[in-house]
């Protein structure tokens, strides 16, 4: 009778433990940001509305031109963060713009959409896709999202030239999913410098209005 009354518990306590994981689990997947509406998508970019669980006092709806979206993306330069000792040898380079100039056109009157129909509590995600290294199983893409909290506009970035699945499973077994890779780490820069700033979180941002109020909003020249 004692050692039916010990598994008894053992199974409790497991049964106990599967409900605590499962709850862990989906607590930390409603943390995550949802999509509520795509505003484009084609083969080469896709701008959604992401809805963000926790509460924010985003300046939303903003009005930006593509022209000004496209000057402020333009002065973005970027690295991936690094451990030593490999952040050394990173430091060394100089970092790598973030987008083309044909990204920049193909991308900015998408997003000037977006932050168009974005509230307090959203942010404007977006794609921007180019063939991978083969470009039947996957694509070359730059993927982040941007808001607005006057007088910073965020920025940040998920993949940066990431190989991306096109597929959602692979060919030999339907139920076997093709997870796009796990987000990196990046710094990111942006010039002029005296225009990156940090908000009162010490989260990097850029002011962006004086920048764009500045001779330099228009000034750089294509890369």
């Amino acid at each position: 009778m004692r050692n039916t009354f010990m598994r008894s518990d053992r199974r409790g306590v497991w049964g106990l433990a599967l409900v605590l994981v499962w709850a862990l689990a989906l607590a930390g997947c409603a943390r995550l940001p949802y999509t509520t509406r795509t505003i484009h998508e084609d083969q080469r970019v896709v701008v959604a509305v992401q809805r963000d669980v926790q509460p924010q006092t985003y300046s939303h709806p903003v009005q930006l031109t593509s022209a000004e979206l496209t000057s402020l993306l333009r002065g973005f330069s970027i690295r991936e963060q690094q451990r030593l000792p490999l952040r050394w040898f990173a430091e060394e380079q100089p970092p790598k713009p973030l987008f083309r100039e044909d990204d920049l056109h193909a991308l900015a009157p998408y997003v000037a959409q977006g932050f168009q129909q974005v509230g307090p509590n959203d942010r404007v995600h977006f794609e921007v896709r180019n063939p991978g290294f083969n470009p039947v199983y996957g694509r070359d893409t730059i993927a982040g999202w941007m808001a607005v909290r006057d007088p910073y506009l965020y920025l940040t970035i998920e993949y940066f030239h990431t190989q991306i699945p096109v597929r959602k499973s692979d060919d030999y077994d339907s139920n076997y999913p093709l997870p796009p890779p796990t987000p990196k780490q990046y710094i990111l820069y942006f010039e002029p410098g005296r225009f990156y700033a940090t908000d009162e979180k010490r989260v990097p941002a850029v002011e962006f209005r004086q920048f764009l109020k500045s001779g330099e909003a228009g000034a750089a020249a294509p890369r």
